[in-house]
């Protein structure tokens, strides 16, 4: 028998341990957390921001970077980063008189978890 049938696999991080909806129903706790973040990105200029920071390069973006794209004001571009970094898809830092912000690849795990659907219950039935 194998000694190391106990040891946990590196690189295993919480989100894998997540089963998709379809393997397994929800806790409260997790259904919770999810639909925060679910939330946080049905509106349409926080998906764009959170594909903004995601995409940007080196992986983080200054707050002055992601005015420009959109047809709004600062201080709403901030409001929607606030509520992307409460639902937890983003961290931030201030550096100086400026606040940058990356995408959590944990919170993107999580979702990208729960969403995976296998190709036998995708298929409509005939």
């Amino acid at each position: 028998m194998s000694k190391q049938a106990g040891l946990p696999v590196l690189g295993q991080d919480e989100a894998a341990c997540c089963a998709p909806m379809v393997r397994e129903p929800l806790g409260e706790e997790a259904a919770t957390e999810l639909s925060r973040m679910f939330k946080a990105l049905s509106d349409p200029v926080r998906l764009r921001l959170l594909s903004l920071i995601a995409s940007h390069e080196g992986g983080e973006a200054c707050v002055c970077d992601l005015v420009g794209p959109f047809d709004v004001s600062q201080p709403t571009i901030s409001h929607h980063l606030k509520v992307l970094r409460e639902a937890g898809l983003v961290g931030s830092e201030r550096r100086g008189t400026w606040v940058y912000y990356w995408v959590l690849p944990e919170a993107l795990a999580k979702l990208s978890a729960l969403l995976q659907i296998p190709a036998a219950v995708a298929k409509a039935p005939a």
